[in-house]
C-alpha cells in the first residue's frame, strides 16, 4: 500500500501539517463547550475558510474537523446518532478546500481524517471495553473514508490500548494510518507510556506514521520528538506542538507562542529528525506561515539541543517560569475537553 505522506516527504525531506482547529474557531464565534465538529454541518463555510487559510500558509496536509466526532464524545451533545454525517461532511469540506486551492495555485495537499480519544477509560479503570472502542472508531473511520480522506490520523491519545483499538478500526478501511500520543506527564503520556515504548508499539501494530502532538509547549514536544527519533524505527515521525504553553487567564485560554517561536520549533523538529511538522492548540495560519518560511529558507543542520533550550526554553524543568505550572495543565485539559481543539 502506498503511503501518500511518505511520497510528500520524499519531495523535500519533510512535509508540513496544519495548525489548530478549535482554538481558531473561538475567534470566529465558537462558544466554549460547544463542539467544533458540529460546525461541519452548521457553519461549513467557516470550516472551509480555516482550511483554506492553512493551505495558503503552506500546509501540505490538512486535518479534518472531526477530532471529537465519535459517539461517546458526541453523546455529550445529544448528537451520537450523527457520527457518520459529521465525519463524512468533515472530510468533504477539507477536500473541497484543497480542490479550490489547487485550482488557483496548482498545488495539491492531503486530507487526513482526524480521530481523537473517546474520552472514556478502559476497564478496570473505567467501563470501556476494547471491542466497543473498535466499534466507535470504526464508525468514524468508515465515514471519513467515505468522505474521501487520504489517510486516517489518530491523535492526542494517552494509552496504547486506545491506539490499538483505533488502529484496528482504521485499518479496516484500507487507508494508511497515523497515530500520535500526547506526552505531558513527566515525559510520559497520562497513562504512563514513554515515547520509546510507543515507537516499539507502533511497529508491533503496523502503524504507517507515528509521533507526538499537543502536550505542554514546544520545548516539551521536542523532548518527546527527540526520543521518538532516537529509536530509529524507520517510520515517518510527526511533531505537532502547541503554540507555546496554554494559560488560563480570566476565564479564557491563551497561548504565548509567537510566529518566531514556532519557526524556531519547526527548524528544531526537522533537525531532530521529524518529517511531518505542524502545530497543535493555539497555532494560527500566521504561525504556520512563519514555520513554512523557516523550513523553506533555512538549511537543515545537525540538531543542537543547547540552542533549542535557548530558543524554546528548558523542557519540563521551568514550567513555572514560562506559565503558571499546574494552572497550565488545567488549561490544557480545558482546551481538549471544552472544544476538542486540534
Amino acid at each position: 500500500m502506498t503511503n501518500p505522506i511518505s511520497n510528500l516527504i520524499a519531495e523535500k525531506g519533510w512535509c508540513v501539517a496544519d495548525g489548530a482547529t478549535g482554538s481558531n474557531f473561538f475567534g470566529r464565534g465558537l462558544e466554549a463547550g460547544y463542539p467544533p465538529e458540529l460546525w461541519c454541518v452548521e457553519r461549513p463555510d467557516e470550516v472551509i475558510r480555516l482550511h483554506a487559510a492553512f493551505l495558503s500558509a503552506g500546509a501540505d496536509l490538512i486535518l479534518t474537523n472531526s477530532f471529537g466526532a465519535n459517539a461517546p464524545r458526541l453523546k455529550l451533545h445529544k448528537s451520537e446518532n450523527r457520527v457518520y454525517e459529521i465525519n463524512k461532511a468533515a472530510a468533504g469540506l477539507a477536500r473541497e478546500a484543497i480542490d479550490q486551492h489547487a485550482k488557483v495555485t496548482g498545488r495539491r495537499a492531503l486530507v487526513a481524517g482526524s480521530m481523537g480519544p473517546t474520552g472514556e477509560l478502559f476497564v478496570p479503570m473505567g467501563e470501556l471495553i476494547y471491542a466497543q472502542a473498535v466499534e466507535f472508531f470504526a464508525e468514524q473511520a468508515e465515514a471519513l473514508a467515505a468522505g474521501g480522506v487520504d489517510v486516517l490520523w489518530i491523535e492526542t491519545m494517552s494509552s496504547t490500548e486506545e491506539v490499538a483499538a483505533a488502529t484496528e478500526a482504521a485499518k479496516g478501511t484500507g487507508l494508511p494510518v497515523v497515530a500520535t500520543l500526547t506526552f505531558d506527564t513527566a515525559r510520559r503520556s497520562m497513562m504512563g507510556v514513554t515515547p520509546t515504548a510507543f515507537a516499539a508499539f507502533a511497529l508491533e501494530i503496523g502503524l504507517d506514521v507515528l509521533g507526538s502532538n499537543c502536550g505542554i509547549g514546544p520545548a516539551e514536544l521536542m523532548d518527546s520528538t527527540t526520543e521518538l527519533c532516537a529509536v530509529d524505527c524507520g517510520l515517518p515521525i510527526v511533531a505537532k506542538g502547541n503554540c507555546g504553553i496554554p494559560q488560563y487567564i480570566n476565564g479564557e485560554i491563551h497561548f504565548h507562542g509567537s510566529p518566531e517561536l514556532m519557526a524556531h520549533y519547526a527548524l528544531h523538529a526537522r533537525d531532530a529528525g521529524a518529517t511531518v511538522i505542524g502545530g497543535c492548540c493555539g497555532t494560527t495560519p500566521e504561525h504556520l506561515a512563519a514555520m513554512v518560511e523557516a523550513l523553506n529558507t533555512r538549511p537543515r543542520k545537525a540538531f543542537d539541543p543547547t540552542l533549542m533550550r535557548e530558543q524554546l526554553g528548558k523542557p519540563w524543568a521551568d514550567l513555572s517560569d514560562r506559565s503558571s505550572g499546574s494552572e497550565s495543565r488545567r488549561a490544557r485539559r480545558r482546551v481538549k475537553t471544552r472544544a476538542s481543539l486540534e
